[in-house]
């Protein structure tokens, strides 16, 4: 009876090589924002012997990146969940395949340590940099931020400045305050930038792996991202149990201080697992509060951007 089954254990893999299409001919183009995953599977060594061709497009934050997509530059992209929806209800051609559950605290509002501003109620009558664009993550956080100080929207200048450019600013103490995200944030307060407020209790910290429609249509190219998407999740479980031996690889990968590295390692991801109900629920009333704010374009249906079959298998650490 072992035998038998072994047998037909052993016949039904064959038949799944079979079926599996040849990968070896997919070049896959890995979209990111200031190299975090590239630093990250590089640094667990997961795309080691991929069966497939892949390069890493770096983009500064996420509008660039899914000006990219739009195009059809990249194949995948990754943010956070305000940017994918600011990507979808302008129009950019994405599919949702993996949810990455993050840390609100890589979010935050930043001052200058010897400012003036003390609370985020002080930020009244005051302007506010936000990186990198309209429909960041950033964004998402300041709004929330000022509706639990009780400062209304209107009573803050609100500019849109792309991080490297924002952090030259702020060095230069030519802006009252900067909302931001990691690795800026990291690298803000390492030298010396004074935190306001953080995404605890304000943001889901909810991010997803896209896809473009168009690569999703091709069964290799398919097959190829959901590899990568697997691999991905191995790397954010590695990196969640080896936090010391990630960030001392981060910080050399990066060339970033090592003590921003450790902050910002640290508080990365807590994993990539299969799009979930409650992950779409929960998004959805973010898209529905900044539709409201018309700060969406239109309105977004979540669901309706899922493809939750390419990806369905959790990483453990």
């Amino acid at each position: 009876m072992k035998r038998l089954l072994a047998t037909l254990g052993l016949a039904l893999l064959l038949g799944q090589a079979q079926a599996a299409p040849d990968l070896s001919g997919v070049t896959l183009v890995l979209g990111d924002q200031a190299r975090g995953l590239r630093a990250m599977m590089e640094a667990a060594g997961t795309l080691e012997g991929a069966p497939y061709s892949y390069r890493w497009a770096n983009f500064q934050g996420a509008a660039p990146l899914f000006e990219a997509q739009r195009v059809g530059a990249v194949d995948t992209s990754y943010a956070g969940d305000l940017p994918v929806l600011m990507a979808a209800s302008g129009g950019v051609p994405l599919k949702l395949v993996a949810t990455n559950v993050g840390y609100p605290q890589a979010n935050g509002l930043l001052v200058q340590k010897d400012s003036p501003i003390r609370s985020v109620r002080d930020l009244k009558g005051r302007t506010v940099v936000v990186s990198s664009a309209k429909g960041s993550i950033s964004q998402h956080l300041l709004y929330a931020a000022l509706e639990e100080a009780g400062v209304k929207r209107d009573e803050v200048t609100v500019k849109f400045v792309l991080p490297t450019d924002a952090s030259a600013a702020f060095n230069a103490g030519q802006i009252d305050a900067w909302a931001t995200f990691d690795p800026y944030l990291g690298i803000a307060e390492q030298h010396g930038a004074r935190l306001l407020r953080d995404g605890q209790g304000l943001t889901t910290a909810l991010g997803f792996l896209t896809a473009t429609p168009a690569s999703l249509e091709d069964p290799a190219k398919r097959a190829a991202i959901a590899d990568f998407a697997g691999r991905l999740a191995q790397a954010r479980a590695w990196a969640v149990a080896h936090p010391q031996d990630y960030a001392r690889v981060y910080a050399e990968l990066t060339r970033l201080p090592e003590g921003a590295a450790v902050a910002i390692s640290t508080r990365t991801s807590r994993g990539l697992r299969p799009v979930q109900p409650a992950d779409l629920a929960a998004v959805q009333q973010v898209a529905d509060l900044f539709s409201e704010l018309q700060v969406l374009p239109k309105p977004v249906d979540v669901a309706a951007l899922a493809d939750a079959s390419v990806f369905t298998q959790e990483a453990k650490p």
